[in-house]
C-alpha cells in the first residue's frame, strides 16, 4: 500500500511531496531556460492528473520539455509524430492473426505507443479527425477499445500534445470534445534576452546537462492522490463556480460575455480549475489554495474551452481578455 494511502493528508507527507516537486522543478529548469511559467503549469497539470496542450512556434523547446519532464518524473514515454496519414491503429495498436504449430489460428493484440505513462503527440493538429478521436477514450477513461475489447492503460497516464499555431496548411482543428479533455492549454512564448543567451550557449557546445530522475511514478501517483485530499476553502470553491458560470452566455452573464462568447466551459472546466488550484498550492509549498491561484490558472485552464464570435475577432477581443475581465469582477 502506498504511503499516500496509509497517511491520508498528513502534513509531513505534504511537506515531502512539496520538496519532491521543488526538486523536479529545479531539475527541469536546468534544461529548459526562460520558460519557468511553462514548467510550473506543466507540473501543476501532471500533479492534478491531467493532460497538457502546448501551443507555440517552432524551436521553443516544447518537445524538449516533454522529454525532460518524463525523465525527471521517472516515467516511461513514447512519442507519436502526427501526420495526415497517421491511422488510429498507429496509436492504439492492432490485432494480428497468428497460427501456432498445430495450425490453430488466433488473434494477438500488439499494443501501440499509447501504452505508456507519458505519451507525446507532436503536432497533434496535423493528424486527421479520425486519428485524433482515437485519443478521446484514452484521455478520459484511461483505457482503449480495440476490436470491441477494452485494454487498460498504465497508471499514471498523461498526454502532452504540441501544436504549432503558425503553419495552418494541412492541419485539422481539434474538436471541442478533445480540447475539453486537456486540463490546460499552455502558450509557449519566446524567451527573454538573458534566457535566449543561455540557450544558445548551452546548446552550441559539446557539453550539455543530462537530467536525472528525482521522482518515481509511484511518487507521482501518491502526490496525485494527496492533491485530491487537500482542503479547499468555501470562498475559493465559490469563486471557481461563479467564474465558470459567469463565462456562459445567459441572463446572469455580464453583457460583454453575451456579446462576444459563443461557446463556454462546462463542468469539466470547473473540475480542472479546482484540481489545478490545489496542485499549484502544493507546488508552492502550501496546503490550501487561495483566490490568487484561481486567478492565475483561469486562463490556461479555461481558454481552450471557449470560442468567440466573429464580432469579437473583428474587434480584437481575445478569450484571455474575456476570462481576465470576468475574473476581476468575481
Amino acid at each position: 500500500m502506498s504511503e499516500a494511502k496509509t497517511h491520508r493528508n498528513p502534513k509531513d507527507f505534504a511537506d515531502q511531496a512539496a520538496q519532491k516537486l521543488f526538486r523536479a522543478r529545479s531539475e527541469i529548469s536546468k534544461v529548459i531556460f526562460g520558460q519557468q511559467s511553462v514548467v510550473d503549469l506543466t507540473l501543476t497539470t501532471l500533479v492534478s492528473g491531467g493532460h497538457v496542450l502546448l501551443v507555440g512556434a517552432p524551436g521553443l523547446a516544447k518537445t524538449l520539455l516533454v522529454e525532460t519532464t518524463a525523465k525527471v518524473l521517472g516515467l516511461s514515454s513514447n512519442r507519436v509524430q502526427c501526420t495526415p496519414d497517421l491511422m488510429p491503429a498507429d496509436i492504439l495498436g492492432s490485432e494480428v492473426l497468428e497460427e501456432d504449430e498445430k495450425g490453430k489460428r488466433s488473434f494477438r493484440f500488439i499494443p501501440g505507443p499509447v501504452f505508456t505513462e507519458f505519451l507525446m503527440a507532436d503536432e497533434i493538429n496535423r493528424a486527421s479527425p479520425r486519428t485524433q478521436s482515437a485519443l478521446l477514450q484514452a484521455m478520459q477513461e484511461k483505457e482503449v477499445s480495440v476490436s470491441g475489447k477494452p485494454h487498460a492503460l498504465p497508471r499514471p497516464f498523461h498526454v502532452l500534445a504540441t501544436q504549432n499555431p503558425i503553419e495552418q496548411e494541412g492541419t485539422y482543428p481539434l474538436p471541442e470534445a478533445q480540447l475539453d479533455r486537456f486540463m490546460m492549454q499552455i502558450d509557449v512564448d519566446y524567451p527573454d534576452e538573458q534566457a535566449e543567451l543561455e540557450v544558445i550557449l548551452s546548446t552550441t557546445s559539446n557539453e550539455h546537462y543530462e537530467p536525472s530522475a528525482v521522482m518515481s511514478k509511484q511518487d507521482l501517483v501518491d502526490i496525485q492522490i494527496l492533491v485530491r485530499d487537500l482542503p479547499i476553502g468555501e470562498e475559493v470553491v465559490q469563486s471557481i463556480l461563479r467564474l465558470v458560470r459567469a463565462l456562459r452566455p445567459g441572463p446572469n452573464a455580464p453583457d460583454f460575455v453575451n456579446e462576444y462568447v459563443t461557446w463556454a466551459p462546462g463542468p469539466r472546466g470547473s473540475q480542472g480549475l479546482m484540481l489545478a488550484s490545489r496542485a499549484a498550492a502544493l507546488l508552492d509549498g502550501r496546503l490550501m489554495p487561495v483566490l490568487g491561484d484561481v486567478s492565475a490558472l483561469a486562463v490556461p485552464v479555461l481558454k481552450h474551452r471557449m470560442a468567440l464570435n466573429f464580432k469579437a475577432r473583428a474587434q480584437g477581443v481575445s478569450v484571455a481578455d474575456i476570462i481576465e475581465k470576468v475574473s476581476e469582477r468575481i
